[in-house]
């Protein structure tokens, strides 16, 4: 027979960790939570996703020092309403021990972030949480793709010692088990669905010298990358610059193209370059808040994109889009709300995708009044994220999960 798994034997929280309770005194947070993740001015989408993340918390518990793990601290400091930042990349172990150390809780996550070479960075620090004796949760993170054994097993070792676990998506939670991950897995949803809108009046649209009246379609490009690593580049700048005359000579609309990282201006600019309408195409070119993105959307009539974020954006707007999926990711996350995406983005795939173009137009109402119905279910699941992570405010760790190498 077996030997039964000896009974885990608590341990209390690491030194001055506090409990769940309001500030003993008034002024001073009672506690302090650690939120890891790509932050720092990287990608507008991660960007989106601590915002949301911070307000969810400063709601659930007013009384908690909010301490980002970023990888600009200066950005983030500049940019989110957090307490304190650190940027511990470049850090020793014995340097980063003590903003550890500090932590009542560790939360890593959200966003795609646990994938090959790059996992290894942010569990180094969720792993030091853990000898610690201080909780961990992973914060509805997306997983993938992960190939290389080295990162498996680390992914494996350390997130199988975290007291939760939840991921954004279906396909995250399957990468966790594919890597032998055998604790509950709860999927949730991507936090930056809780995001509000800032508003980008006519002034802002008009001073990045777009038509203030007229139809406006919004497209999103993004780069080749680890994401995306079977993009072939030519051939869907050919596609996407087809799509944008089709969507101006269609339907009479300015097209804009909306950068969710630097490097998706040059990709934006190499599609116009290879439209015959590109005098009726625009590159936004200002820096914006998630916030201002999403109120963006206000103006738009129409979203054609690859960026999961930008596709997010429009879902919260309520404006009507068409998925390009590049990656599992996107197809998860519109086929979760009911949308469905072409087949596949290729230069051969052009008559298609121009048909699809054609039929969400024409469709755009019906689709708005699905968004509306379908969001606020997958809003809920992101809320539940924070009630959650925050539950294990207190807890007791159990040894044999912070002992484990």
């Amino acid at each position: 027979m077996p030997t039964p798994a000896p009974t885990p034997t608590l341990i209390t929280p690491h030194p001055g960790a506090a409990s769940p309770g309001p500030a003993a005194t008034p002024g001073q947070p009672s506690l302090s939570i650690g939120i890891s993740g790509s932050y720092g001015g990287l990608n507008l989408g991660d960007e989106a996703i601590l915002s949301a993340i911070l307000g969810s918390l400063r709601e659930a518990r007013p009384d908690a020092e909010l301490v980002v793990i970023s990888r600009n601290a200066e950005h983030t400091r500049r940019h989110q309403d957090a307490d304190r930042v650190v940027q511990t990349r470049d850090l020793s172990r014995d340097e980063v021990l003590p903003e550890i150390e500090r932590l009542d809780l560790f939360l890593l996550g959200g966003g795609g972030i646990l994938y090959d070479e790059e996992a290894r960075h942010y569990l180094r620090d969720m792993r030091l949480a853990q000898e610690r004796g201080i909780p961990t949760f992973t914060y509805a993170v997306g997983a993938g793709p992960l190939d290389q054994p080295g990162d498996r097993k680390l992914v494996r070792d350390v997130l199988s010692r975290a007291e939760g676990l939840t991921v954004r998506d279906q396909i995250s939670k399957r990468v966790f088990e594919d890597v032998g991950i055998e604790r509950p897995v709860e999927v949730v949803a991507d936090p930056a669905l809780l995001l509000t809108s800032d508003q980008f009046s006519h002034a802002m649209l008009a001073d990045e010298g777009v038509r203030d009246h007229g139809r406006l379609v919004g497209f999103s490009v993004r780069e080749p990358g680890k994401a995306a690593p079977d993009l072939d580049v030519a051939g869907y700048h050919a596609l996407l610059a087809e799509a944008a005359d089709f969507v101006v000579h269609r339907f009479d609309a300015d097209v804009l193209f909306v950068p969710i990282e630097r490097d998706d201006i040059r990709h934006s600019h190499a599609v116009i370059g290879r439209m015959l309408a590109a005098d009726r195409a625009h590159v936004l070119k200002g820096t914006y808040s998630p916030q201002q993105l999403l109120g963006l959307m206000d103006h738009l009539d129409l979203v054609v994109g690859m960026r999961l974020h930008f596709l997010l954006f429009a879902a919260l707007g309520a404006v009507p889009f068409l998925p390009l999926p590049y990656a599992a990711k996107v197809t998860d996350f519109v086929t979760a709300l009911g949308v469905t995406p072409p087949a596949r983005v290729s230069r051969e795939s052009a008559g298609p995708l121009l048909a699809a173009i054609d039929k969400a137009w024409d469709c755009r109402e019906q689709q708005r009044t699905h968004l509306v119905q379908r969001l606020p279910e997958y809003q809920d699941r992101a809320r539940r994220t924070t009630g959650l992570a925050v539950a294990l405010l207190g807890r007791p760790v159990p040894m044999t999960r912070t002992l484990a190498r």
